[in-house]
């Protein structure tokens, strides 16, 4: 099998600063043969975490709500921007506690998965918080209004199969969280 080489960045341009949230590029790129392309339009944003909690009683919490980008209400992890410099996990576990007042007994990296693999969009860290319990008021900040939702494993199972999670990040989350907890005989 031949190895494959990765395209080059030759030179980026922004086009557009939005705010810390987006940031719009025209990037030069080099093919591995050495073919150049010129126009090459690149989202820049930061890294984010979703991460799928799992309760001490092996219920799995999720949010009910809406969000501009999905049509009608959908089921959701919890998720949020890294913060500059700080670790996913940090993230996932600060996460965690801000959204839901819960802190988990431990945290599992599930991977790392750029959003769209020829113009960018950051990159999105998933995580799969085991044995949480309550431990604080949450705090709430999100602009959409949530509710909590308790899922059993095949409850979430149903959801993701049945489209409920309506971002692709959700349900790749939730996919790999069924497969890591699928030897747990429930």
């Amino acid at each position: 099998m031949t190895a494959h080489q990765a395209w080059r960045t030759l030179s980026r341009t922004t086009i557009l600063y939005h705010s810390k949230y987006l940031t719009v590029e025209d990037h030069v790129v080099q093919l591995p043969d050495g073919t150049r392309i010129s126009n090459w339009p690149w989202l820049a944003m930061p890294e984010y975490v979703n991460v799928v909690l799992e309760t001490a009683e092996k219920m799995f919490l999720c949010f009910r709500q809406t969000k501009y980008a999905a049509e009608g209400i959908t089921l959701a992890p919890i998720g949020g921007y890294c913060e500059p410099g700080e670790e996913p996990m940090t993230t996932a576990h600060r996460e965690v506690l801000e959204e839901t007042g819960y802190q988990a007994g431990t945290v599992l990296h599930l991977g790392s998965f750029a959003a769209d693999g020829n113009r960018g969009g950051g990159i999105g860290h998933l995580f799969l918080a085991r044995n949480a319990r309550p431990v604080a008021e949450r705090v709430g900040d999100d602009l959409e209004e949530q509710e909590f939702v308790f899922l059993s494993r095949s409850d979430l199972r149903r959801a993701l199969l049945a489209g409920e999670f309506k971002v692709l990040g959700w349900t790749a989350a939730i996919a790999l969280a069924l497969i890591a907890t699928e030897n747990d005989g429930l």
